[in-house]
């Protein structure tokens, strides 16, 4: 094994896989078996794979609704010269699970903090999805809420980076709804679900092909899922909120030629512009 050249009075934070156990990098098994303690978001969840590498390090749990108590007592630890390590259910630590409060409470008290790198459920979505990969903006959970995911989205329509997000299954029919809704159906989207495991699903399509997809096989609605959203193509980018709204109301009503024609004369956008975006959002 890798030399993991673990010091005293040291915070790392370890990454765990998301599905196949075969991802388990050797340097994170060599850190989780010589820490003092690891700090678990789950620890029943996590002993299977402790057991699984024979790794007998104490556990506690820590969270993201863990009192400040629990946080202080991992600080105390640290100063105390303990080697703590940081896992989460699967994959890296913070991105869309705990831990932040307790890196930033570790190097507040000048504590080393380690990354133990290693999966990362939205970084391989990434690597096969086929999207532009240059620039992207990590979302993580939409809120639950209907109104208020639709409102996100909104502030999303015009973002010019691959949008990436995280879904939970339940959720995943009414996420794509409305992303075909404020998006356009037509917009480019992958859908990676159960990453590394045995029903692992990459499908690549427009946000209404999607829908589809998922509609018809409500096993598509199940597990681990992570959505990705093409940037906005450029007359999206140019198109105001105000200006949306406009057009909206213009294309209940309208055919897109005259919608455009019409609410070129009202906003002062370009004609071909708001065509163009027209066509896009009922693709």
């Amino acid at each position: 094994m890798a030399n993991t050249n673990l010091n005293t009075a040291t915070l790392y934070v370890v990454a765990t896989p998301i599905g196949n156990l075969a991802d388990m990098v050797p340097r994170a098994v060599e850190t989780l078996q010589t820490v003092d303690i690891i700090a678990a978001e789950d620890t029943r969840h996590s002993a299977r794979l402790l057991e699984h590498f024979h790794i007998t390090t104490p556990m506690l749990a820590y969270h993201d609704h863990s009192d400040e108590r629990q946080l202080q007592r991992l600080v105390e630890r640290l100063l105390s010269g303990q080697r703590v390590a940081l896992i989460a259910d699967a994959g890296t630590p913070l991105v869309s699970d705990p831990g932040f409060r307790l890196v930033r409470a570790a190097r507040r008290a000048g504590i080393a903090v380690v990354p133990i790198p290693g999966p990362c459920a939205l970084i391989a979505a990434l690597s096969a999805a086929g999207l532009p990969s240059d620039r992207f903006a990590f979302e993580g959970f939409l809120p639950a809420r209907a109104g208020q995911r639709r409102g996100r989205l909104e502030t999303l329509a015009a973002e010019d980076r691959t949008l990436i997000f995280y879904e939970a299954p339940h959720r995943l029919a009414a996420c794509l709804d409305d992303m075909a809704a404020v998006f356009g159906g037509g917009r480019e989207a992958v859908l990676a679900r159960e990453l590394t495991k045995a029903y692992e699903t990459i499908r690549a399509g427009s946000l209404r092909e999607l829908q589809q997809f998922v509609g018809a096989d409500g096993n598509q609605q199940r597990g681990e899922i992570v959505l990705l959203v093409r940037a906005a193509a450029g007359a999206e980018r140019q198109v105001s909120a105000e200006t949306e709204r406009v057009m909206g109301v213009l294309l209940a009503e309208l055919s897109v030629r005259q919608a455009a024609s019409l609410g070129a004369k009202i906003t002062g956008v370009k004609k071909n512009l708001l065509y163009q975006w027209a066509l896009g959002r009922s693709g």
